[in-house]
């Protein structure tokens, strides 16, 4: 370990010559080092130390360390526009940090969310200099793997970041009245408007934010292929060390550009931990998963830039690319690749009374014959978001009481006769329809335990515009460990608020206005519908 420097600030111009700013930490010794670069637009001071070590730790490991603010954010130059500046950007500042004073001249990045995304962006004009990346929790598809969910728009998750991006906006700006509007809003967001997806405040003080391009932009729009890593996939082929949690709104995303960088001529390793999109500790949501789920990402990393950016042989390439905590067991489980498991179905069997007792509905690994369950959402009380993947606070969570609500239908299994482990994702398939053209279906797969704790461990979303039964709700990938004794339920209801918005029945959310919703009646056949589980034997 060596000595850090003082704290030193830098600054470079980018092609179009705007100043961009970093804060730069030097190992206190004589020689060359490897550059660590981070581009956020959050304050740079802040380095991400919410999830990682401090720079001053990553410096002391023999690199020096850039924690640059990304055009108009900090006190970096220029306006600040989501993501569309970081690819060229992106180029220029790993050019500029390759040349910093000490630099052996190989530069490696690392971060996590927009962090994140800023690191494959600016692999895509292929930098000389940059040789590794450690990408954490992105959305490797910018529509549907961050913006929006099943064709449902992440309400809760994405304004309020919006929020936060825009008080950061009015706060460089020295706009104090927008800024405290703004911050006020942030802790009690504003989801009862005139059109709930769209509060006013957004358009009365933040009417430059990229939240209404996401609104109004359908899935077919350029603008998401264009700003989606996704696009750019032949153009970052490097070593990664793919970062995720299993309660991770972006664990999709990260999965995915996992899964599409397989094939690469580089090496790519995969950690996933149990941890929500923050912070990475032991304890996600009202379950503590043990000492062996705190981060170890810090550590991964130093090694992996050792491995890459200094040639020394850290033992990793010798071991499984895979590694996954297992949630239940508790434990680190390794492999190969990440498992395609066949999936084996259990069937939704009912009285009729699902939504009525929580313990009427089933789930049975046998076809039985067809019953039909009805759910009433009624968006004067939509069923509420807990826990999860797409809520805050994200994790798992005691949802009996939840269960036990009229609009929600739950179909629960026998307790299991040994431990049933799990990998990959879940599939519903749904046979219902409903008495409007379009709703929405909420899925959550939980553990019952033996002492009546029913915690969820994953879930999906769908907003359905006229689609034929089946409808294939694609839950989020989850790797556990369900416990003998302990039985596995699915609840479905027509909501997850403020998760997602309340179906309004509008193609786009943000025309939909509160005035025009609608008491949705969804009938479900129960003999048709099963859920597929990736069973890990």
């Amino acid at each position: 370990m060596f000595e850090v420097l003082p704290k030193q600030a830098h600054s470079m111009h980018t092609r179009d010559g705007a100043r961009l700013d970093a804060d730069v930490y030097y190992p206190k010794a004589d020689g060359t080092f490897p550059v660590l670069l981070m581009r956020q637009p959050y304050g740079r001071a802040i380095a991400s130390t919410i999830v990682y070590a401090h720079p001053i730790w990553y410096a002391a490991h023999g690199y020096i360390v850039v924690i640059q603010d990304v055009r108009g954010r900090g006190t970096s130059e220029g306006e600040f526009r989501l993501f569309e500046n970081e690819i060229e950007d992106g180029y220029d500042t790993v050019n500029w940090a390759a040349t910093l004073p000490g630099s052996s001249g190989v530069v490696g990045m690392y971060g996590f969310s927009y962090q994140g995304m800023t690191q494959l962006y600016a692999a895509v004009k292929r930098p000389a200099a940059l040789k590794a990346l450690c990408p954490a929790m992105l959305g490797y598809d910018l529509y549907h793997e961050w913006a929006y969910e099943g064709g449902a728009f992440c309400l809760q998750a994405n304004l309020g970041w919006a929020i936060q991006i825009a008080a950061e906006t009015a706060r460089l700006k020295g706009d104090e009245a927008a800024f405290l509007t703004l911050s006020n809003a942030a802790r009690n967001l504003p989801l009862h408007d005139a059109i709930p997806a769209r509060p006013k405040i957004m358009s009365e003080w933040a009417a430059d934010s990229f939240y209404h391009d996401w609104l109004d932009r359908p899935a077919s729009d350029p603008y998401w292929q264009r700003l989606s890593p996704k696009t750019y996939l032949q153009e970052f082929d490097l070593p990664m060390l793919h970062i995720g949690g299993w309660f991770d709104t972006f664990m999709r995303g990260t999965l995915n550009l996992y899964q599409a960088m397989s094939q690469s001529q580089h090496r790519q390793h995969l950690l996933v931990g149990a941890w929500a999109h923050l912070p990475w500790g032991r304890k996600v949501g009202a379950v503590d998963y043990g000492s062996e789920a705190a981060s170890v990402c810090d550590r991964a990393q130093i090694r992996w830039f050792d491995q890459f950016l200094k040639g020394i042989d850290t033992g990793l390439l010798d071991e499984p690319p895979v590694k996954l905590f297992e949630l239940g067991s508790n434990e680190w489980r390794s492999f190969d690749e990440f498992p395609n498991l066949p999936r084996t179905p259990y069937f939704l069997s009912s009285n009729g009374l699902a939504s009525i007792r929580d313990s009427d509905g089933m789930l049975t690994p046998d076809r039985g014959s067809s019953s039909v369950d009805v759910l009433v959402h009624d968006p004067w009380r939509p069923v509420p978001a807990l826990g999860g993947h797409a809520s805050a606070p994200s994790g798992s969570f005691d949802r009996a009481s939840l269960d036990c609500r009229s609009d929600v239908l739950t179909y629960t299994s026998k307790p299991l006769s040994e431990a049933l482990h799990l990998l990959g994702n879940v599939i519903v398939e749904l046979d219902c329809t409903a008495d409007t053209p379009s709703f929405d279906l909420s899925a959550v797969l939980s553990e019952v335990r033996p002492n009546g704790g029913v915690y969820n461990f994953t879930q999906g979303y769908l907003r359905v515009d006229s689609s034929d039964p089946p409808l294939r709700i694609v839950l989020q990938p989850i790797c556990i460990q369900i416990q003998e004794g302990s039985a596995i339920r699915l609840s479905v209801s027509g909501a997850c608020f403020p998760a997602y918005p309340v179906n309004l029945g509008t193609e786009m959310p943000g025309e939909g206005r509160a005035i025009e919703a609608q008491i949705i009646t969804v009938t479900l056949q129960t003999g048709s519908s099963q859920i597929l589980l990736p069973v890990l034997t």
